[in-house]
């Protein structure tokens, strides 16, 4: 069917997809802590990632199986998905749905900085002050709109809602010198992980026998955060005449996450989420736009 080949139904199916994440996450901690949510999502996510790659060419994932590549996706696999989703999982079990959504969105402003370090980077005056607005968000949310008391209402889950993002940007630099085949590189990423993952939770005791609620859960972002939303994205990609075009559609992502976060969690969304969202998102499209450094 030709609507399976059209670039922006594909991104715009893969959007609403991961708009329901965070309501997800927050429903599903109700049954599952953060460790155990992760094991059981990052183990659903490698059998759906195994056994694409089965159903497709093999040539290019055996071809990824050499030693540089092993070690390279040990090391993003702990980055992601172990670190990142364990910080943000923790965020989310102690902060209210909307301002974990709303902060795990600061994470391209994050990139940007460590890009200048590590990638050698120059940024001009411009994405500075676009930073700035972005941050100035982060602390609109955090604060519940008095910016000016910087009274955080929950210091640690904000901590950690904007530290995952670190995890997040690192893991982005390395995936961006990685030409690997992007799924055999995620489902090595991720076999990793739940190397990881079943290790930390044997350790903190917390492998257990999920409910049937708590499988659910699991089983719903194992699928639709790191498993099938990953591969309509790059259908998506691979379809797009105008990549920039279809990746811009991720920005509709996190206001229609409030939005289900209203209907399925029953939050309240305050006006000093969605304006400090807007000023999140504002900053990152002015970043990506206009504080560029321009090439001759």
């Amino acid at each position: 069917m030709k609507i399976f080949h059209n670039p922006f139904i594909l991104a715009l199916l893969a959007v609403l997809l991961w708009s329901t994440v965070g309501s997800a996450f927050s429903l599903s901690l109700r049954h599952l802590n953060f460790v155990q949510l992760l094991f059981y999502a990052n183990f659903i996510a490698v059998i759906f990632l195994g056994i694409t790659i089965l159903l497709r060419d093999k040539t290019e994932f055996r071809q990824s199986l050499v030693k540089i590549n092993i070690i390279r996706s040990s090391i993003m696999g702990f980055l992601n998905p172990f670190a990142y989703y364990l910080v943000l999982l923790k965020a989310y079990s102690i902060l209210p749905a909307q301002k974990a959504v709303s902060l795990n969105y600061i994470w391209p402003v994050t990139l940007v900085l460590l890009s200048i370090p590590v990638l050698k980077q120059k940024i001009t005056f411009l994405s500075l002050i676009f930073m700035l607005i972005s941050f100035m968000g982060t602390v609109i949310i955090a604060t519940q709109g008095k910016p000016w008391s910087l009274e955080f209402s929950n210091p640690l889950g904000t901590f950690l809602a904007l530290s995952s993002s670190v995890f997040w940007a690192v893991y982005w630099l390395m995936n961006m010198k990685d030409q690997r085949d992007a799924i055999s590189k995620i489902f090595l990423n991720f076999s990793f992980g739940f190397v990881y993952i079943l290790i930390f939770s044997i350790i903190t005791g917390n492998f257990i026998l999920p409910s049937a609620s708590g499988i659910l859960g699991a089983t719903y972002i194992g699928l639709f955060e790191m498993g099938v939303t990953f591969v309509i994205w790059m259908m998506a990609l691979k379809y797009a005449h105008n990549t920039a075009r279809v990746s811009n559609l991720v920005y509709l992502s996190p206001f229609i996450s409030l939005g289900f976060v209203s209907i399925l969690v029953g939050e309240k969304i305050l006006v000093s989420t969605l304006i400090g969202l807007a000023l999140i998102i504002g900053g990152i499209i002015l970043q990506q736009y206009y504080g560029r450094k321009p090439t001759v």
